[in-house]
């Protein structure tokens, strides 16, 4: 009887870890990548319409007015978080889409630090033009070096603060 109780917990422990185990192996499978053509399932180039049925962007809304007149973006959804800017013209196209979180590019994600990004991505370049302005430094991807993606490090805490494809607006 102890010997069948003993076997039978050995045998729950096993399943347990292997459950744990494809578990955490699932979640990381599960994170979207990001690339010079997209993040996830949002891609460079489809109308917010397809991006709305799908279920990937919330609803339209007015963008920034430095950029100029019927500017628009969605915000993303879950588990994605952050916004597709779109072009005036109809069909609106997603032309710039921003992440807060939620997604890796090689495994760079928010709260990575520039050598972090320039191990991942040898090729990218550091502008620190806009660390007086906006007290960011902008770490840029070239297309021969991985994509057009381009990183936004927090000059405070030198953490990555935003990633976008193919770069980062300014409307402040």
């Amino acid at each position: 009887m102890i010997r069948r109780i003993i076997a039978a917990t050995a045998v729950i422990g096993a399943l347990a870890l292997a459950s744990t185990a494809a578990h955490g192996e699932a979640d990381r499978a599960a994170t979207p990548k990001i690339t010079a053509a997209g993040v996830g399932k949002v891609k460079l180039g489809m109308t917010f319409r397809q991006l709305r049925n799908a279920g990937l962007v919330g609803r339209l809304r007015p963008g920034c007015e430095l950029s100029g007149p019927d500017v628009r973006f969605a915000r993303l959804k879950a588990p994605l978080s952050g916004t597709v800017d779109f072009t005036r013209t109809t069909p609106r196209r997603a032309k710039r889409i921003t992440i807060r979180g939620g997604a890796e590019a090689r495994g760079v994600g928010i709260g990575a630090t520039i050598s972090e990004i320039k191990t991942a991505f040898p090729k990218a370049t550091v502008d620190h033009t806009t660390e007086s302005l906006f007290r960011i430094t902008l770490v840029k991807v070239p297309k021969n070096g991985g994509g057009r993606i381009q990183f936004a490090v927090n000059v405070d805490t030198d953490r990555t603060t935003r990633i976008a494809v193919p770069a980062l607006a300014f409307c402040e």
